[in-house]
């Protein structure tokens, strides 16, 4: 999973778009820990405060624009598989937006921290505790 991560980080996917997908999944999972984390590390990379706050009506917000959309109506989809499959709607929205290969790293972000969500529920890990790694790569 860290090399996965590692990759993905490295995909070329601008980190701010990664961290709102992170947690707009985390939100939805209602992974505590998640939010906390990804909320501090999409400050770091310079995502603001209105931003972050208005994540989850972002269908109302108009401070996203139509990539972001995309990715978030994605992630959505994604995270919320047990609902049936990705309607072929939001994959024919998603595509003009992405290349075949960002999607498939698009995809590999969310499906990656839907595994972490399930793993910090299930470990009980205590949300507030997450430090922002420093943007020299530590």
């Amino acid at each position: 999973m860290l090399g996965l991560d590692a990759y993905l980080h490295g995909s070329g996917l601008d980190a701010k778009l990664l961290e709102l997908v992170k947690l707009r999944a985390s939100q939805i999972n209602g992974c505590a820990y998640c939010i906390d984390m990804h909320w501090k590390e999409a400050r770091a990379a310079g995502e603001s405060e209105q931003r972050l706050y208005g994540l989850d009506a972002w269908r109302e917000a108009p401070y996203y624009d139509e990539r972001e959309r995309a990715a978030l109506e994605w992630t959505e989809a994604l995270t919320r598989i047990t609902d049936g499959h990705v309607p072929d709607a939001v994959f024919e929205a998603v595509r003009p937006h992405f290349s075949e290969r960002e999607l498939v790293d698009l995809s590999w972000v969310v499906a990656a921290i839907n595994a972490w969500n399930r793993v910090a529920i299930a470990m009980r890990s205590v949300a507030g505790s997450y430090r922002v790694r420093s943007l020299a790569g530590g």
